[in-house]
């Protein structure tokens, strides 16, 4: 009886190779190479293993650990030719590796499966991915803490509904975006305790009959520990999950980031100015200086969202254990890295500099009676009910909208036609100054506690 050779590990049980169409449609070496290093230090780790045991001799580790070492440079120096006809990255490992070092080559994937080593791989790849992602948000969380230092003096409009609220200072409008991004480092430390858990030894979902020793190869990595269970080892992608979804949000808030300096930008707010090297002109109005970046980063947040959708989509029907399905979680979470990765870096380089025209900041919150509410709360201390308060507040807000002035423009003799509680001190708490000096509890606008709160947020960071 013939036998039919195959490029293919699984190749022995067919008749026929696959159709080209079939092997170009299951491939995935052209867009998982940036595994390969992980892959590497995972089979070593393993070899290592298999060597303890007595799978391996100590001559036979060795070589394949000098084999592996001798890919991973070719790999680094970009002279690895790779083959899509071996499907993925850790054939192409493999056959290479056999290649070099002969039959020897083909004891590597003893007691494991391509399904609980491509778990392991994606694992230690989003560990690292983490750490820079962690990285590139706390740049740019000390970048805004030393924006909303520089700037804790600077008043200018809180708004509610895009409508003037109260006056707040700019300092503290910047400690609101850093506070977002503290979250959003929390999340991507408790993503990595999670992922940093060995998959490898499970092998297809059953796990293996050979004495292998998980915790070993746990240590070696850096794994936390082993995962318990081998159905969830090889077919969990809550981590890749967690991971895009925690990149969604970091999107979303540089989302809402950018449409305020977009916003703040144009004429109609005039509020900051964006160095020219983070924004583009125009291709026929030779006067616009587009904030480009912040419109992008906008933009891509719904790449980033349509990701996550997928991953959830991608999961929702699969039933245990490992499916070919989850091949499509790598482009997704590759793409989410390097979307993400790219935003973080640009802002944290952008943040430092962005100029603040103070005095446009200053007129626009003397607008909308932005120092109401100051008022009510004066005539709450003078012992007027709140909601009566409220109402002589509204009135006196109506009156000075038919003279054409602010509040802190009319006249004491006109503001006591609306309350008889109201004296001369009350200019004190319609300024904007004092308005916002008044809030001066933890969280609130004053300038000291701004410089407070930057002052707790730099601890934080370590800075």
């Amino acid at each position: 009886m013939s036998t039919q050779s195959s490029h293919q590990t699984w190749g022995g049980r067919f008749a026929e190779g696959p159709d080209a169409r079939v092997a170009a449609f299951t491939e995935s070496i052209s867009f998982e190479t940036r595994l390969a290093p992980y892959d590497i230090a995972g089979s070593i780790a393993h070899a290592r293993m298999l060597s303890a045991i007595g799978v391996l001799t100590a001559d036979e580790f060795g070589a394949i650990e000098a084999g592996l070492k001798a890919i991973e440079t070719r790999i680094s120096a970009g002279e690895f030719p790779w083959d899509a006809a071996l499907e993925d990255v850790h054939m192409n490992i493999e056959a290479r590796l056999t290649e070099d070092i002969g039959a020897l080559g083909k004891k590597l994937h003893t007691a494991r499966s391509r399904n609980d080593q491509v778990a392991t791989d994606v694992r230690l790849w989003l560990r690292d991915t983490l750490d820079a992602l962690l990285g590139e948000v706390n740049r740019l969380r000390a970048g805004l803490v030393e924006l909303a230092e520089r700037e804790a003096d600077t008043i200018m409009p809180g708004f509610t509904h895009m409508q003037v609220a109260q006056p707040v200072t700019f300092g503290h409008h910047m400690l609101a975006w850093q506070a977002m991004l503290a979250r959003d480092a929390e999340r991507l430390a408790q993503i990595r305790a999670r992922a940093n858990v060995l998959p490898l030894g499970a092998a297809a979902l059953a796990g293996t009959t050979f004495p292998i020793d998980r915790e070993m190869v746990a240590n070696e990595l850096g794994f936390d520990g082993v995962i318990d269970n081998s159905l969830d080892a090889v077919s969990d992608r809550d981590f890749a999950i967690e991971f895009v979804s925690a990149s969604a949000t970091i999107m979303m808030h540089l989302s809402r980031f950018s449409e305020e300096l977009i916003l703040w930008m144009s004429p109609a707010f005039d509020f900051v100015e964006l160095p020219d090297r983070y924004c583009t002109g125009s291709s026929i109005m030779p006067q616009k200086k587009n904030p480009d970046v912040a419109e992008l980063t906008r933009g891509k947040t719904a790449r980033v969202q349509g990701h996550l959708t997928a991953l959830l989509t991608l999961m929702k029907g699969q039933p245990l254990a490992y499916n070919r399905d989850n091949q499509e979680d790598k482009i997704p979470m590759f793409d989410t890295a390097d979307t993400v990765g790219a935003c973080l870096a640009l802002f944290a380089d952008m943040a430092p500099h962005i100029a603040v025209k103070r005095e446009q900041c200053r007129e626009a919150a003397r607008r909308g009676f932005a120092t109401a509410t100051d008022l009510a709360d004066y005539l709450v201390r003078a012992g007027v009910a709140f909601r009566d308060a409220h109402e002589i507040v509204g009135n006196c807000v109506s009156r000075a909208i038919r003279e054409g002035c602010d509040l802190a423009e009319l006249e004491l003799a006109t503001l006591r036609e609306y309350s008889a509680a109201i004296d001369e001190d009350v200019y004190e708490v319609l300024t904007l100054e004092g308005s916002v000096a008044a809030r001066n509890h933890i969280g609130g606008t004053a300038p000291d506690q701004v410089r407070a709160a930057a002052a707790r947020a730099r601890k934080a960071l370590g800075l």
